[in-house]
């Protein structure tokens, strides 16, 4: 595995090259000390994974993750001394995988590139599956609604499988969380609903397929399910 690591800060590439020679040493690191070369780096380094810091010389990493998401899907990890709740909107709402705060524990770091490496080659989600209007394109982040074709981020693909597979019956929120994040994350499904709904709905102010139950987490609603269910899903698993 390759990872790109876009951070201007020595000290902070310094750790994270440390973190990953003591904990995961067949992973081979690579460096941009600035946002255009990291953007630039993206298409010729071609790496699995990216860690963004914020607070580049350059440009701002929000605008770094705008400009990548324009062409790649890579898994993006923020790494950031900033934690005000605005910020990780922002930075999910631009299509980042997962947001971590400086300092950081650098086992956290590697757990969190391990499981975003295990979602990416999972075989459990299965590229054929439909439901109703909708159904996946070949790739992993391309949806069909009908015969119009929808881009989604590997977050909002994954969610939106997971309630497809449950049509009918909601999902609760922690079990989304556990299933993409391994950690309560209930901020980080808000925003990808929204998106979601922005993407699929005709109406998202008032939406026909991703319903909230609330306080209790969300339902994929197709008019063949069975049997609407307000009792939650077990299993959302194929």
């Amino acid at each position: 595995m390759k990872i790109l690591i876009i951070e201007d800060n020595t000290q902070t590439t310094e750790v994270v090259k440390l973190a990953f020679k003591l904990g995961w040493p067949d992973v081979r690191l690579v460096e941009a000390n600035s946002g255009e070369k990291g953007i630039e780096m993206v298409e010729t380094a071609k790496p699995d994974a990216i860690i963004l810091d914020i607070g580049l010389p350059d440009i701002s990493g929000y605008e770094v993750l705008r400009q990548i998401r324009l062409f790649s899907e890579l898994p993006v990890i923020m790494l950031t001394v900033r934690n005000e709740e605005g910020d990780i909107i922002k930075a999910l709402s631009l299509g980042a995988d997962d947001y971590l705060v400086k300092p950081f524990r650098q086992m956290e770091l590697l757990a969190r590139i391990k499981a975003i490496s295990r979602r990416l080659h999972s075989p459990e989600i299965d590229l054929e599956f439909g439901c109703g209007p909708f159904h996946f394109g070949q790739s992993i982040t391309k949806l069909y609604k009908d015969d119009m074709s929808i881009r989604l981020t590997n977050i909002e693909r994954q969610i939106l499988y997971h309630l497809m597979r449950a049509n009918g019956r909601y999902v609760c929120n922690e079990m989304i969380a556990q299933k993409i994040w391994g950690e309560n994350a209930y901020e980080r499904i808000r925003v990808n609903i929204r998106h979601l709904r922005e993407k699929i709905e005709d109406d998202p102010s008032n939406p026909r397929y991703l319903v909230n139950i609330p306080g209790k987490g969300y339902m994929f609603i197709y008019q063949d399910a069975p049997k609407i269910s307000l009792s939650p899903s077990q299993d959302i698993t194929p």
